[in-house]
């Protein structure tokens, strides 16, 4: 997923958190009260809010100019060095000296968040500042390719200063995307979309959101309402669901959820990057469900620069060690889920491929692929195959929604890998029909699918060859 060459102008507005984390070991409890003794070992301090949609942006390569609002306290001191130090300009944020800026601290023993508290104040700014920050968003429109609402309901983002910012982004044909906050969603009307979770959605309609129909119904709902271009749900682990004349779920790329902490800022700030730079709606979600995907597998408001996410995207559902496969299988069987098994050439993908794969996959919860080495395939096929080497074959097959993992084998048969992953369901070919099938002595549970008529891999390299003379 390369770089744009594209540099756009994208300002953040909204709400400054200063986040610090106090981490320490736990070994007994207080002899005053029922509460855990934390042994602190370090302590760090990093920028939350509207500020960690910015470090994002400026992982993506940007410089985010941010509008926002702090006091006069030690908080607010801390929060412009953090600027400073990674290299945010504090041109637009402005002193009010009332304001306590907000600080949450988290403490946290053996990975695990133990307790959190808050210090800030939540009371709207005064309008002097909302009028400065309309005046200085003014002054600079012209450069502007696109505006973030970051809102952490901390009173930065007034009703009043929110339609403002959104009437004068009109104006100017200036895309406006928000993370919302509270139950008045009513001030975001006329942006391009909102970012509500599951949870906020369901508050906005009035109903828990429990089925595809409901997320249909929500998301339309955000969009007809509140006049947006396109209503957008986060739906955790399930992705991202959008609609603007019809509804698509697009699927989490999360292999493991550490801590969703900022995950809603990165995924704001992505969406915000690929729409600036005039991909697609579809595009944007994809890239954003990416670079979620790589922070909640962090520990605390974190970033993903593009590295990180292309190593991401890189295939991570090809097993590649007996390790590897040792340490899934030991977590799928902890958690319960049916695993089913498969295996096969796949060396020219076609439509039976698919077929098959998902009719398998329909088994269980989990589909676990075997895929024939080179050197297997010349055993079984003879010297001319395979037609495409192992990795892109498995690349492929791997690809498909319907498969989780895909595992290369060298040896004639997968007898070995079916005995170390001990699935519950083995599916074969219609092929194998009154015969006798490996692993059957392993598993339980077979199942046979027939294939689609005249079609194999076989029959298209033929074909090709027929044309070709």
């Amino acid at each position: 997923m390369p770089m744009s060459s594209i540099k756009p102008n994208i300002v953040v507005i909204g709400d400054l958190i200063l986040d610090q984390y106090i981490f320490g070991n736990c070994e007994r409890i207080s002899p005053e009260a029922p509460v855990q003794i934390i042994d602190v070992q370090k302590e760090t301090s990093q920028l939350g809010g509207a500020a960690n949609v910015a470090r994002n942006l400026q992982e993506f390569g940007l410089d985010p100019i941010v509008f926002s609002a702090i006091g006069s306290c030690s908080n607010a001191k801390e929060i412009i060095k953090l600027f400073e130090k990674n290299n945010i300009s504090t041109s637009f944020i402005f002193e009010e000296k009332s304001r306590v800026s907000s600080k949450k601290t988290r403490i946290i023993s053996s990975n695990q968040q133990v307790i959190r508290y808050d210090k800030e104040t939540k009371s709207e700014i005064d309008k002097i500042l909302e009028e400065k920050i309309i005046f200085s968003l003014k002054s600079i429109i012209d450069s502007i390719d696109l505006i973030i609402l970051s809102d952490y309901g901390k009173g930065v983002l007034s009703k009043s200063l929110t339609q403002s910012i959104i009437a004068l982004s009109i104006q100017n044909n200036i895309i406006v995307i928000v993370d919302p906050k509270g139950n008045d969603y009513s001030k975001y009307k006329g942006s391009y979309l909102l970012t509500p979770n599951i949870k906020e959605a369901s508050l906005f309609i009035g109903k828990e959101i429990t089925n595809e129909n409901d997320i249909y119904d929500a998301a339309k709902c955000l969009k007809d309402s509140l006049n947006l271009e396109c209503g957008l749900i986060t739906l955790s682990e399930r992705g991202i669901a959008i609609y603007d004349y019809d509804l698509r779920i697009h699927p989490t790329k999360a292999k493991e959820v550490f801590d969703v902490t900022g995950a809603g800022d990165t995924v704001i700030a992505a969406i915000g990057y690929y729409l600036s730079i005039g991909k697609s709606i579809d595009d944007a979600i994809k890239f954003a469900n990416l670079a979620a995907g790589v922070v909640v597998s962090k520990l605390g408001s974190s970033t993903a620069s593009i590295d990180e996410i292309n190593s991401f995207h890189s295939n991570k559902r090809i097993v590649s060690s007996q390790e590897q496969l040792e340490e899934i299988i030991h977590k799928l069987k902890n958690s319960d889920k049916k695993i089913v098994f498969t295996n096969g050439c796949f060396d020219i993908l076609h439509y039976g491929h698919v077929d098959y794969l998902e009719t398998a996959r329909s088994f269980g919860d989990v589909l676990i692929v075997g895929i024939n080495s080179d050197d297997s395939v010349k055993k079984l096929k003879g010297p001319t195959r395979p037609i495409n080497k192992e990795y892109f074959r498995a690349s492929i097959i791997s690809s498909l929604k319907a498969v989780d993992y895909v595992v290369i084998f060298n040896e004639e048969t997968p007898y070995n890998l079916i005995k170390l992953i001990k699935p519950d369901t083995l599916v074969k070919g219609g092929d194998y029909k009154g015969k006798k099938i490996v692993g059957e002595d392993i598993v339980e549970n077979i199942e046979i699918v027939d294939y689609i008529d005249n079609l194999s891999t076989s029959a298209i390299i033929q074909k090709i060859q027929n044309v070709s003379h």
